[in-house]
């Protein structure tokens, strides 16, 4: 039975804090790195092509094995919904991977939230859950900031994120 770790966030845009998750899921045969297509509770985002593009670069530079970016959540949007619940999205990763035991990993933002995640209850019965909290104290807020402020990123994000998101002026 292959171990998939599905880590679910914004991505807005990939920290050294989401580096210090991803080192920590080496256990895990795959591990989904997965951009919320639209916020749950409607945090302003970078458009999700451009973090798609950001993941992989972010992917590029750790050179972890098991790690791949999943967009399920483009497939399962409706507008009319506003966003693609955590639900849904392990409902349909599951089939697509039946065989496989699926471990939903958030950070400790999620995890003090989980109990408002639509049918909570339901995913604790069916899938693993795993609260992993950052080694490393950097926060996708700390980049956009910084940015913002014409400040280096260079200590908050990987090489060739960095790249991207000062040579597109994101943010």
């Amino acid at each position: 039975m292959t171990k998939i770790a599905v880590f679910g966030s914004a991505f807005n845009p990939p920290s050294i804090g989401h580096r210090s998750v991803l080192e920590s899921l080496g256990h895990f045969e795959r591990v989904f790195l997965l951009p919320s297509i639209a916020h749950a509770w409607g945090k302003e985002m970078l458009d999700f092509p451009h973090r798609v593009e950001l993941i992989q670069a972010f992917i590029e530079d750790l050179s972890l094995p098991n790690l791949e970016c999943c967009t399920i959540e483009q497939e399962l949007f409706q507008e009319s919904a506003q966003a693609v619940t955590t639900f849904a999205v392990l409902s349909a990763l599951q089939d697509k991977y039946p065989e496989a035991e699926l471990t939903f990993v958030m950070g400790p933002d999620n995890f003090f939230n989980f109990s408002k995640f639509y049918n909570a209850q339901e995913i604790v019965k069916r899938w693993n859950v795993m609260a992993c909290p950052e080694k490393v104290a950097v926060r996708s807020t700390d980049i956009r900031l910084a940015l913002q402020q014409k400040q280096s990123i260079k200590h908050l994000t990987t090489e060739r994120v960095c790249t991207i998101l000062t040579e597109n002026q994101y943010y």
